[in-house]
């Protein structure tokens, strides 16, 4: 492995910065959002195997630079190359990227990530399974999937199903998008630092070089506030959301909630019904099948899971929605995607099974993830 040195050149899309026992990591395409290249997974997975094995290294923090932590994956890379005949390239980012995902979630040693900004789909895959997740009254979570004929992927089936109730489901089938301090309600950050702290957060950090998770646990508290939740957040309906989004199916999710809609003026409600029409159905089904499969599994079983449905997506055999909303949404940008299947009823079992079996060709293979023996980050961080 190349080693891991400082790098300080505008045109690196991953800059790292050395203090002592510390590493910092920017992610730096800020006009891109940070939205996640081959290049910067690679660099990632790279840095994080290497910093794993240095026992100098103690701590990792992670940034975005701009507006944004990371917006999401270069799913727009990924369509160009399938259109130009070659879904390969986009299975060898996707396992990449879920064994960066599925490292992180076994790190062994702490994680901070400063969530300053929009964190979406691949956004989250390179902070939720982290141990310390810091929002701000500047953070924007969003799983937004389903509208773009994907469905949560990155680990998302295993961190979703663990959020309180049946919340996850709500999240991640209608790509709603939480503030600071609702991710922190909900567990998906573990802390609530305003942003004009953060720099003295950092310094401090510095200052303790420690990678014992009490210890930073204590610095980040020093920072923390609870925020209050705004009025009409959702997050405040849990109960409605666990009646609704508990249902059997897509369906009657739908249905719970015209219901609750008829009887109740929650501001919620209506934007939800309408994320849920406008998405890709075959999305919908699933997604609800993959985070209700979350529930009872491993990060591990839901990232090798996860790595078959993005394989059969990107083949496009059952579906070609994945193109489909990427044109729609992220090329042409009319937001007028033509689904196919285009209605809920016309998605069969059988179309949903065949997205968790395996991919039927002689040269694919499953996502191969090594044991590991530490817990994942995600289920012990509220120190």
């Amino acid at each position: 492995m190349a080693p891991v040195s400082p790098i300080n050149s505008e045109t690196d899309q991953v800059l790292v910065e050395e203090k002592s026992s510390i590493r910092t990591l920017l992610l730096n395409r800020p006009k891109q959002l940070n939205a996640l290249s081959s290049q910067m997974v690679s660099r990632l997975l790279d840095l994080f195997v290497a910093y794993e094995k240095d026992p100098a290294v103690k701590l990792i923090i992670v940034k975005g630079k701009g507006r944004a932590f990371c917006a999401g994956g270069d799913v727009a890379a990924v369509v160009r190359d399938i259109h130009q005949g070659n879904w390969r390239l986009g299975a060898d980012y996707f396992r990449k990227e879920f064994t960066l995902n599925y490292l992180l979630a076994t790190y062994t040693k702490p994680q901070v990530s400063i969530l300053n900004g929009i964190v979406m789909g691949g956004g989250a895959g390179v902070s939720i399974h982290g141990r310390f997740r810091v929002a701000t009254e500047n953070s924007v979570f969003a799983m937004p999937e389903t509208a773009l004929g994907l469905f949560p992927d990155i680990g998302a089936s295993y961190f979703l199903s663990r959020l309180p109730g049946f919340f996850g489901e709500y999240v991640g089938l209608t790509g709603t998008r939480l503030d600071g301090a609702e991710m922190l309600a909900c567990g998906l950050a573990t802390h609530y630092v305003p942003s004009e702290k953060l720099s003295s957060l950092e310094g401090e950090l510095y200052e303790a070089e420690s990678s014992d998770p009490a210890t930073i646990s204590t610095i980040l508290r020093k920072f923390s506030l609870t925020p209050n939740l705004k009025a009409n957040s959702a997050y405040k309906r849990l109960n409605v959301i666990n009646s609704c989004f508990s249902r059997r199916s897509v369906e009657d999710i739908i249905s719970a909630l015209e219901i609750e809609a008829a009887n109740n003026n929650d501001s919620w409600i209506s934007p939800a019904i309408q994320s849920l029409k406008k998405a890709s159905p075959m999305s919908l089904k699933i997604s609800l099948r993959s985070i209700r499969e979350g529930r009872l599994q491993g990060v591990g079983k839901c990232l090798v899971r996860e790595y078959r449905m993005v394989c059969h997506v990107m083949r496009g055999e059952m579906s070609k929605d994945f193109f489909e909303g990427c044109r729609a949404i992220l090329l042409d940008k009319d937001r007028n995607p033509k689904w196919q299947p285009s209605k809920l009823e016309e998605v069969s079992n059988e179309m949903v099974d065949r997205y968790f079996s395996k991919v039927d060709d002689e040269d694919w293979e499953d996502l191969q993830l090594l044991p590991r023996s530490n817990l994942p980050a995600y289920a012990i961080a509220k120190l």
